[in-house]
Formats: C-alpha cells, structure tokens, sequence
C-alpha cells in the first residue's frame, strides 16, 4: 500500500533512539581538543628548556652579566676621496695605529669610492654601514667593532676600550630614557645586561650621536648560527630607508630603526656622549617653547676624554677640518713623546710603581693649553 505522503517522525523518540552524527561530531571535537592541548603543553615544555640552556650558555660564555678581560677589537674609518688630503689621512692613520698598536687592537681602513655602487644616489655618508660589514667579513672572529670617524681624533691614548667602556658598562648604562632626545615615547630597556648588549651609542643635543659607537659581532660556532651584528647592519642599510631620503641619511634611519624594531632596541645600550664621542664645540642651551624650561647637554671635550671629534666641520663653511685636526694632533704627538720619555726614564732607572695622574693626558683645559 502506497501513502500520498511520507510518514512523519514521532516527536516523542523512544529512550534507546540514537543521535549517531552529533555523536561523531563531538568525539572528534574532543579529540581535537586533545591533540591541542598535547601541542601547547610540548610547545611550553621546548621554549621552558629552550630558556634554560640559553639562559646556561649565556652565563657560560659571558659570565654573569659583565664583559670580562680583553677583547679581540677592530677600529673602522672610512675616509671620502677628493674630501681630506694626504696629510689629514696620515693623521688620521698615525693616531689610530698608536692606540691600536698601545692595546693590541686591529685597524681596518677604506673608502667610500669602494661602495659607491652599493650606496648611489644616497649621500656618501651611507658608506659607514657596508664598510663594517666588510670589516665583519674580513675579521670574522673579532669580538667589537668600533666605528669612528674621519673627522675625529683619539686624545687620550692610555684608556683602553675595556676597562673605559665595556667593562664597566653595567654602571654607565642610561636606563629608562628616550632613545632620541629630547622627548621620545620609545625608552631604553631597564633591565639589559652588558653580556647581552651588542650595540652601544651616545646621544648628542638632538640625535644619537653615531659617528662613533661600537657594535658587537658574534662568530659563527656549532651553538650559534645567528649573528646579530650583521642583521642590525642589513636592516639598518636596507634599501627603503635609503629611499625614503631622510633628511640626516644614515642617522636619521638608524634613530627610525631603534624606535620601531624592538630586535634591535633589545640589544642597545646609550652612556654619556663625552665617554665616547666629546666634540670640539659645545652645545648650546635650548629653551623649550612647550615647558619653558632651558635644556643643556654635556659635549663639549675635557682633557682626559677619550676621543674629540670634529662634528659638522664638512658642513659650516667657516670652519676647517684640517686645522682643526692639526690642533689636536700636534698636542697629541706631543703627549705621546712625553709619555714615551717617561717610559724610557723608568725602564733605565726602575723606581716604585707610582699612580696615574688624571694631568698626564691631552690638555686638561682644551686644545689651547
């Protein structure tokens, strides 16, 4: 027999009646769960390990927290053809190789002319970022870089780069401050180590004061296949940055780069400009229009300092780099005679050891006196 409809389902199933979809689709919604909640705990019990053995590595291979005893260090310039004589550069050379020479560092010296295809149209001042990166490349094992420029002159040839910076770094960290003064929302890392510190500036009035800094390479070994050095010198000299003509070039970049990319900010540390790059000049206070307050910034290089650096000596046409630079010089062969006449005096007539004297550097009271 035949109906004209299909029967219709009873709303009252009895007790045995089965659901067999919802069901199958629950089970496998269980096991899904499963199978993540398996997935997290593995992923927290790798990066947990992952965590300690860093955290072990670190503390073997760089001590609690310091930078300790010597290091393997190379001093980068990059001079401009057809912008500094061959009497600037001798200068220049002659300063630099004496200090390398007093603590066993290395130079390493070239030319923006070798990197011209690399930078152009970008202004030359561009050439400092794949100068260290061939500096890298040609002394691969060397743990510090310091990059300094042309323009600047070291003062004072008895303070080595390890016990006047890196290790005393921990106490000359500026913690907590805007990385780009005067007013940046961006800060420094309150709690960095100096064993973890790869990259170490100094600000001037206005910007951070790049035209001498030092920059940490890590060789390559077994445990360690990344190299941090070399990613920041990519990243900042990428070819965007370049093409965004920022009106400083390569200081206005790198201040882009440490404010919006935490992989770098990570690993810098700030210390008072004049530790590492005193200029030749003083800054002028600056008043505030917003506060009213009168802002001041301590630049301005004291004998004593480790280096003196001709900042913007290019750029205003009343100044002279190389009589600037000649200045400094003549003073400087003159403190290197002294100090190795008293070292002759010494060797012939050996007496007690006597403490230094914070005098015996290039002039206490300026280049005049």
């Amino acid at each position: 027999m035949h109906f004209a409809l299909p029967p219709r389902k009873t709303s009252h199933p009895p007790p045995y009646a089965r659901n067999t979809s919802n069901a199958l689709v629950h089970r496998r919604r269980r096991q899904v769960q499963l199978a993540g909640y398996a997935i997290l705990a593995l992923l927290t019990l790798y990066l947990v390990l992952r965590y300690i053995l860093q955290a072990h590595a670190d503390h073997n291979s760089n001590g609690a927290s310091e930078i300790r005893g010597p290091q393997d260090i190379v001093i980068v310039t990059v001079f401009e053809d057809g912008l500094v004589s061959e009497n600037y550069i001798n200068m220049v050379k002659k300063n630099r190789d004496h200090y390398a020479a007093q603590h066993g560092y290395k130079t390493f010296y070239t030319n923006t002319s070798h990197y011209f295809d690399l930078i152009h149209p970008s202004p030359s001042s561009w050439s400092i970022i794949p100068a260290l990166r061939h500096a890298l490349t040609l002394h691969s094992s060397s743990t510090f870089f310091w990059a300094l420029s042309a323009d600047a002159l070291i003062t004072n040839p008895v303070l080595s780069l390890e016990e006047h910076i890196l290790q005393p770094l921990e106490s000359l960290m500026k913690k907590d401050i805007p990385v780009v003064p005067p007013d940046s929302v961006i800060h420094t890392f309150s709690h960095l180590k100096p064993s973890r510190t790869h990259l170490i500036l100094s600000q001037d009035m206005d910007n951070l004061a790049h035209t001498s800094f030092i920059l940490r390479n890590t060789p390559f070994t077994p445990t360690t296949t990344d190299n941090w050095g070399q990613y920041f010198l990519d990243a900042w000299f990428d070819p965007l940055y370049r093409a965004y003509a920022f009106q400083k070039a390569e200081g206005h970049a790198l201040e882009h780069l440490v404010q919006w990319h935490p992989t770098v900010l990570a690993k810098l540390v700030l210390i008072e400009q004049r530790r590492i790059n005193s200029y030749n000049h003083a800054a002028p206070p600056i008043r505030d229009s917003a506060t009213g307050m009168t802002r001041t910034h301590d630049s301005m290089w004291q004998g004593g300092d480790l280096i003196v650096n001709f900042k913007d000596c290019r750029v205003d046409p009343k100044r002279d780099c190389e009589e600037e630079m000649q200045q400094y010089f003549t003073l400087w062969e003159k403190l290197i005679a002294k100090l190795y006449a008293e070292k002759q005096t010494q060797a012939a007539h050996p007496a007690a050891p006597r403490k230094h004297v914070e005098g015996e550097v290039l002039g206490k009271g300026g280049a005049g006196s």
